[in-house]
């Protein structure tokens, strides 16, 4: 029995790969299935089941790909219903895989038809689940993102997740292996550990949610302090019910390399956003007007979802050369499948084609202590609310990136204000999506909060409650 967690990290996401016997298993796989198709040939295995812990909403599945590729079996948890040939288990459904038996456990709750897969090994032993987002490492699965489908509030789901937890996980024993499909920086879950694999015992020790008294306290704290979730997920969620476009497909449209002229006339012709995934760093000297910056080197595809939300936009590609199908790759990955071409040679192509470029008001932060005034100026953070919290600029406004199409509304085009993040990422897509929507009153701050904090400016962790924006 072999047993591998295939994790990526730009979606903190966990497929895993499990073989006995000449038999194999993938759970969750990720959109791209080249990778695992290469792992069964060289490992002279026969893919028999491709398990779904749930209706992802974060990423678009491989499951489809997987089975027209193998012939394996698509096996979800009770109430599944999708639009494609799969496996709806029972609860305590057993699998055999070689050597080995995986246990359906149903554990509804971050949605109903949630499962969590209970390996059995040689031995007759249970030695590790596949906790999907059911159980996380130092978090459970949020309740809030199947309430339509399953007509509950999140109170509802959260008690159903209770109950899962405690009749069918917490029984097992302490040294089973948890395998969750998601670590920390996953919209997932809001407490999420930075390790990827931990003993069930552990976690009984130390996840908040495992430690409430009862379940009126479990419902409390699992739905307190939830962020929106991105406008994306839903549109996921649905792909992965309801099928995709082949990701070769969606590789060799994307993959279609267009002259600076090509992608001039696209771009006028078309509605198709401009997604510069260049460094901010290289973004900010130059780029196409109207572009919106969010680079490849970041949290790129959550940000894309974050920021685009309408998974059929239709998307005109700048990227570094060489660079083209990885951000197609991962646009995939979370269900932008609509890439139109990318700009052939990059953005020094369309300079030399003589094209009108634009460029970003930025300074660094050195020069930002020097010329600010926190009692006067305004000035923006556009990090996370719990990042503002432990310290910010002071008297700086916390208006996160997440939440850019509502605090646009309160800016004035005649009023200058500097704009930072933690070092540069989030700040510059901030100031791509402002000067695409007509607003050059800003100056952005190059290496954000990492630089500022070490200069003079002051700085404080207070947080007034009532301090609204009005510029």
């Amino acid at each position: 029995m072999k047993i591998e967690q295939i994790y990526t990290g730009c979606l903190a996401q966990g497929a895993y790969y499990i073989t006995s016997n000449g038999e194999a298993a993938i759970v969750d796989p990720l959109r791209e299935v080249q990778p695992y198709l290469d792992r069964l040939e060289k490992d002279g295995v026969q893919l028999k089941y491709i398990f779904e812990t749930h209706f992802h909403a974060d990423f678009v599945s491989g499951h489809l790909d997987l089975k027209k590729k193998t012939g394996a079996t698509i096996i979800y948890g009770p109430n599944a219903v999708a639009a494609f040939d799969c496996v709806s288990a029972k609860d305590n459904e057993i699998f055999p895989l070689g050597n080995i038996k995986i246990k359906v456990l149903h554990t509804p709750g971050h949605t109903m038809e949630s499962a969590t897969f209970l390996l059995i090994d040689e031995n007759e032993k249970d030695h590790c689940i596949f906790s999907g987002d059911t159980l996380f490492l130092g978090d459970v699965g949020r309740p809030d993102l199947a309430q339509k489908a399953a007509n509950m509030t999140k109170e509802e789901l959260a008690g159903l997740l209770y109950e899962s937890l405690m009749h069918k996980i917490m029984p097992l024993a302490d040294n089973v292996i948890v395998y969750p499909a998601h670590g920390a920086g996953s919209a997932c879950g809001k407490n999420m550990m930075k390790e990827t694999v931990d003993t069930l015992g552990n976690q009984k020790r130390i996840n908040y949610a495992l430690n409430q008294p009862d379940k009126d306290s479990f419902i409390k704290a699992v739905t307190d302090d939830l962020l929106p979730p991105p406008g994306y997920f839903g549109m996921n969620v649905a792909m992965n019910k309801q099928g995709y476009e082949s990701f070769e497909t969606v590789l060799n449209n994307g993959m279609k390399a267009l002259t600076p002229d090509e992608f001039e006339a696209a771009a006028e012709n078309t509605e198709a956003l401009i997604l510069d995934t260049r460094a901010n760093s290289d973004f900010y000297k130059g780029y196409i007007p109207q572009s919106v910056n969010i680079g490849l080197a970041g949290d790129f595809a959550p940000w894309v979802g974050a920021m685009i939300v309408d998974v059929k936009q239709p998307i005109l590609l700048v990227a570094d050369p060489g660079k083209e199908e990885e951000a197609v790759t991962r646009l995939s990955r979370v269900g932008f499948d609509n890439v139109l071409g990318h700009l052939k040679g990059g953005f020094n192509a369309w300079l030399r084609a003589g094209k009108e470029a634009d460029t970003v008001n930025r300074v660094s932060a050195q020069a930002f202590a020097e010329n600010a005034d926190v009692n006067k100026d305004t000035i923006i953070d556009v990090r996370k609310e719990s990042e503002y919290a432990a310290e910010h600029v002071e008297n700086a406004y916390s208006k996160p990136l997440a939440y850019i199409n509502k605090w646009i509304r309160d800016i004035k085009p005649e009023a200058h204000f500097f704009l930072y993040c933690a070092g540069g990422y989030r700040s510059m897509v901030a100031a791509s999506i402002l000067q695409a929507r007509g607003y050059r009153n800003f100056t952005e701050v190059a290496g954000g909060f990492t630089d500022i904090s070490k200069t003079g400016i002051p700085k404080t962790d207070f947080v007034c409650q009532s301090k609204t924006m009005k510029i």
